[in-house]
């Protein structure tokens, strides 16, 4: 690090190439974000997120971090009583190609990571993993009422406040 803050500093230390690649792809992802615009692409990322702790909280699971310490792109979801962490996350990778994270640190077993970022901040991203979430759950005793992560979710699309959030 010490290096790399030198050649960024007035000497301009040579310390290594930088991976020409990911040049070209940092302008590509910037002129994604003007393309959209960056407005756009915030309020996209926000509703995203609270369809998705909508249909979260709907099933039962809630979140870890507090409103307002919470990351419209990353989305740390509590793990029910009971579900083996490992057991959901490699079902939803096999059956559906859903890769979602495990917790780290002292969450690791207890916490989802589950990502919205940039192009995968989507509806059908946000229902997929809802609707797979909400089948793994129920194979393994969860008691969720069929497709309420899904009916929450799509009450945030159509504009309706989740309970928490109505005022």
């Amino acid at each position: 690090m010490a290096m790399i803050q030198r050649y960024w500093g007035s000497d301009r230390f040579y310390h290594h190439t930088a991976p020409i690649s990911m040049n070209y792809a940092l302008r590509e992802a910037l002129a994604l974000v003007v393309e959209e615009g960056l407005e756009a692409r915030i309020a996209r990322h926000k509703l995203n997120a609270e369809a998705l702790k909508a249909g979260l909280a709907a099933m039962g699971i809630g979140i870890v971090s507090a409103e307002g310490y919470q990351l419209p792109q990353l989305t740390c979801a509590r793990i029910p009583d009971g579900i083996d962490d490992l057991t959901v996350r490699k079902r939803l990778l096999t059956e559906w190609g859903i890769e979602i994270g495990g917790g780290l640190g002292s969450l690791k077993g207890r916490a989802w990571r589950i990502g919205l970022m940039g192009y995968g901040s989507c509806r059908p991203n946000v229902t997929l993993v809802l609707a797979a979430l909400e089948t793994c759950l129920r194979d393994h005793g969860h008691q969720v009422e069929p497709g309420a992560g899904l009916a929450a979710a799509s009450d945030v699309y159509a504009g309706k406040l989740p309970e928490r959030d109505a005022r």
